[in-house]
């Protein structure tokens, strides 16, 4: 356990981004699998949708500091191919 002000605030400050980054990694998950479906499906519609809310998704994930740059951009390339290519 943390024995000064600083390393107490420090800890708690940890916890908070642990658990955003742990919401927004789950919610990318989500969002993937929803993805592998309707691309599945014959619907290109709705393939078209979950892969702009994916790239969305991602975009906002790198701006808030839990995804790197680059392995968002290797998601948008990755989505990109797998519903337009078609």
């Amino acid at each position: 356990m943390a024995n000064t002000k600083s390393a107490i605030k420090n800890a708690r400050k940890a916890t908070k981004r642990m658990l955003r980054n742990k919401a927004v990694k789950t919610r990318l998950k989500t969002l993937a699998t929803q993805l592998k479906v309707a691309t599945k499906s014959a619907d290109a519609a709705a393939a078209k949708s979950a892969a702009i809310a994916y790239v969305a998704a991602s975009d906002k994930a790198v701006r808030s500091g839990v995804v790197h740059a680059n392995a968002a951009a290797r998601v948008k390339s990755h989505t990109a191919k797998l519903v337009f290519a078609k």
